[in-house]
């Protein structure tokens, strides 16, 4: 039987499918006149007076470069996560393969604060989940590559799902609450406990924040709650190269 045409958010599309616009043509001004020839633009006045100020110029941002090397991994860092730039360190190499679209953080900052309703229908927050590392994977039931890769998400949860971690996938349908649930009865997934938001809040949240162009969506979270990466679309989340970043998420050697 064929299947109805199921209904999706405004803004979201399958697969992380955006539109790219190409840039905007710029010209360069001085004042309201375009730069014509170097005499035209810049009178020699104007041009002692920057040779004289180069030097300092050049000065100031050696400066500001060295400080910027010399403060490496700890600048720009919330407090809060400090502790998790270890962590990105040793994701960034493993950023290849089936995970080649996966973005480190850089640097690593506090979860988005979203909400859903957990397995027993109850409120929560991600900030529920602190103390534990997480994979935060949002999902719908009209998205095809969802679905296709909850599969592997569910054998993810399974390999690796314990008390220091757990595979988070949350359902973004909007209407018939029931048929994710039972979808993925008919589907053999078990070992993923049902997260949802059935009230379309979370991805409107996620929009504003750049997090989400598309679906499927996944975040990787540390156990301190900060966010180390984020990877736009679907993923092979039971291959070697994602078991490799979700170990060193969780500083455990393969």
């Amino acid at each position: 039987m064929r299947e109805a045409p199921r209904s999706r958010p405004p803004g979201i599309e399958a697969c992380g499918n955006v539109k790219r616009e190409p840039p905007p043509k710029l010209e360069a001004a001085v004042g309201s006149r375009h730069i014509g020839p170097m005499s035209d633009a810049f009178p020699r006045s104007r041009m002692s007076r920057l040779a004289l100020a180069l030097p300092v110029l050049l000065a100031v941002a050696g400066a500001g470069a060295w400080w910027g090397l010399s403060s490496a991994g700890g600048a720009g860092v919330p407090e809060a996560c400090r502790a998790s730039v270890a962590t990105v360190e040793r994701l960034k190499p493993l950023a290849k393969g089936e995970l080649a679209a996966l973005v480190v953080a850089s640097p690593p900052k506090p979860a988005p604060e979203i909400a859903f309703t957990g397995p027993a229908g109850q409120a929560m927050t991600l900030a529920d989940l602190k103390g534990k590392a997480t994979l935060v994977n949002l999902w719908a039931t009209w998205c095809v590559p969802c679905r296709e890769e909850m599969p592997a998400l569910d054998r993810l949860q399974a390999e690796l799902g314990g008390s220091g971690f757990e595979v988070v996938a949350i359902n973004v349908d909007t209407r018939n609450p029931d048929k994710p649930r039972a979808w993925l009865q008919e589907n053999g997934i078990r070992n993923l406990a049902y997260y949802a938001d059935p009230g379309g809040k979370l991805l409107q949240v996620l929009q504003r924040s750049g997090h989400v162009v598309g679906l499927p969506t996944t975040l990787l979270v540390d156990e301190k709650g900060c966010e180390v990466a984020l990877l736009k679309g679907p993923a092979a989340w039971a291959s070697p190269d994602a078991l490799a970043v979700v170990r060193a998420a969780l500083a455990q050697r393969s």
